[in-house]
């Protein structure tokens, strides 16, 4: 029997990860550019003990939290740990002085980052009010993600799903945990997706919305994401073929059965 479509009564966080401890180890993401595989327990694991550890380091409810990594898992991380600890998203595409200001203007006052990324994201705080830089791996004067998954835990934010931001996208533009969970219900009227479906994600990074919308929406509905941006259309069809995918996300923006 298929699940119902998640309540906008709850949060994006109890949405998307409240039956995944029950799937246990079953493969929820593979990242194929990042050569990194989550699951479910594990990606739920990171999300709640990173919001808590956020919480412990003085993150603050509807704190904006800017996002500058390199990859779909740390995307997928960062924002959801972000949520779930009561802050704002905020993922960052724009080049370093783009990124500076729009920490300014958001008066961000975290940034998670990947090691690789990590120099220009230093240099973007500098004129900003971020106070912690946290990256998904060791480098320079940042704190390790994995440092947060050690802390004593803490108990997590009540937030209201109706009135309680989650994302901020680049343009300015802020959505609810209601908000986001109503586009995951519109978009599983035609994805339909299952536990049993493999979705194959090409789309790029730039695309955070549609992104943590659809991927929302399959780790909610128990299917495995592989995500692999910019595949030629040979390697598109050798992909499809090896993880025996059922729905694709096109570059175009397309959702469609194999």
């Amino acid at each position: 029997m298929r699940p119902t479509s998640p309540s906008t009564s709850c949060t994006l966080t109890e949405a998307v990860f409240g039956y995944a401890h029950g799937r246990g180890d079953r493969p929820a993401l593979i990242d194929l550019g990042a050569g990194m595989v989550y699951g479910y327990r594990r990606l739920a694991a990171e999300v709640t003990r990173g919001a808590s550890g956020l919480v412990r380091r003085g993150a603050r409810r509807r704190q904006v939290a800017g996002i500058h990594v390199d990859s779909a898992v740390a995307q997928t991380l960062a924002v959801h740990t972000v949520i779930a600890a009561g802050g704002v998203a905020a993922p960052i595409t724009s080049g370093c002085a783009e990124m500076a200001d729009l920490l300014a203007e958001w008066e961000a006052r975290l940034l998670i980052t990947t090691p690789r990324l990590a120099d220009a994201s230093l240099r973007a705080v500098e004129d900003s009010r971020v106070r912690q830089v946290i990256a998904f791996g060791q480098a320079r004067d940042t704190v390790d993600f994995a440092d947060l998954l050690l802390l004593e835990p803490v108990p997590l934010p009540f937030l209201d799903p109706a009135v309680q931001p989650a994302l901020l996208i680049e343009d300015g533009g802020v959505l609810t945990h209601q908000d986001l969970i109503t586009r995951m219900s519109l978009l599983d009227r035609g994805a339909e997706l299952g536990k049993s479906d493999v979705l194959l994600v090409t789309w790029p990074l730039r695309c955070s919305l549609a992104l943590t919308t659809l991927i929302g929406l399959a780790l909610m509905r128990g299917s495995l994401v592989v995500v692999a941006p910019g595949l030629s259309a040979g390697d598109l069809a050798a992909t499809i073929h090896d993880f025996g995918v059922t729905v694709v996300a096109l570059s175009d923006g397309a959702v469609q059965r194999v």
